[in-house]
C-alpha cells in the first residue's frame, strides 16, 4: 500500500493543478483503472495488478479521496 500511495502522489496528485474536487475525483477514477489494468508493475513481472487475478476488478479505490 505504501508503494501505491507514493506512485499516486508522484504520477497523479502533484502532476497538475486541479480546478475542482469534481475534476480531481473523475480523473482519479480514470487513473485507478490505468493503474490496475494497464500500468506495468515491476513486482508483477511487467503485468498490471488485474492481470494476476484473472477477474475484472473495478472496486479498487485510492486512499486519498
Amino acid at each position: 500500500m505504501e508503494r501505491y500511495n507514493r506512485i499516486l502522489a508522484e504520477e497523479f496528485l502533484y502532476t497538475r493543478t486541479w480546478t475542482s474536487e469534481t475534476q480531481r475525483a473523475h480523473a482519479l477514477a480514470v487513473w485507478n483503472i490505468h493503474y490496475n489494468y494497464q500500468r506495468p508493475h515491476t513486482a508483477l513481472d511487467g503485468q498490471p495488478p488485474a492481470a494476476t487475478l484473472g477477474l475484472t476488478v473495478t472496486n479498487v479505490m485510492a486512499s486519498y479521496i
